[in-house]
């Protein structure tokens, strides 16, 4: 009997922390980065932004390799009906912060896997609630300049000095990050991915 391959993977995203994720887990994946013009309003919601622009991002990509499984995903975060993107300087993400602090916010992340000549398709949003410390503009200046802001939607990065301003998180923490692990093992498992081990397990709920 052949053996079954491993699909092919592509990450259509530049985001280093997701490649980290993907190396992680021991999945053989290739970068090529959509170039792309994102959607920056939330008409619908802003969960449904996040996922028109990870299938934006995943159709653009898949374009060129019709074989492969392109996985597309795209960040945002929320507080009430705001969206925080990407801060255009510094002074943003110092103002962005300022709005975040001592209050509780949402993470989502929207995720698109598909693969053209499989005509497979999936598609899901993760959400992670994050609670802000109160922090005043010095603790604020301070971490900006440990922590770059300006790749970053919310201006700050759950994995690098959080202490300085997180109090806690409700959820994945890997979809703070920039791409939801738990989830997207199970649905990789689906199209026959195989792992030597499932690094993310799924939190209490």
């Amino acid at each position: 009997m052949k053996k079954m391959e491993t699909p092919e993977l592509i990450l259509a995203s530049g985001s280093p922390r997701r490649s980290e994720y993907l190396r992680a887990i021991r999945v053989p994946f290739e970068i090529h980065k959509a170039e792309v013009n994102e959607w920056e309003h939330a008409v619908s919601g802003p969960d449904k932004l996040a996922l028109d622009n990870a299938r934006l991002k995943a159709r653009s990509v898949g374009e060129g390799f019709p074989r492969h499984i392109v996985l597309g995903a795209d960040t945002v975060v929320c507080l009430g009906d705001e969206i925080f993107g990407k801060p255009r300087d510094l002074e943003e993400a110092e103002q962005f912060l300022v709005e975040l602090s001592g209050n509780s916010h949402v993470v989502l992340t929207g995720v698109c896997l598909i693969c053209r000549e499989r005509s497979a398709h999936i598609e899901f949003v993760e959400s992670t609630k994050v609670v802000f410390k109160t922090v005043n503009r010095k603790t604020i200046r301070n971490y900006l300049e440990i922590v770059n802001p300006l790749d970053k939607a919310g201006a700050y990065a759950v994995q690098e000095a959080s202490e300085m301003i997180i109090e806690g998180i409700e959820g994945s923490y890997s979809n703070v990050v920039g791409l939801p692990m738990e989830r997207l093992q199970t649905e990789l498992l689906s199209l026959g991915f195989i792992f030597d081990r499932l690094v993310f397990s799924r939190p209490d709920r």
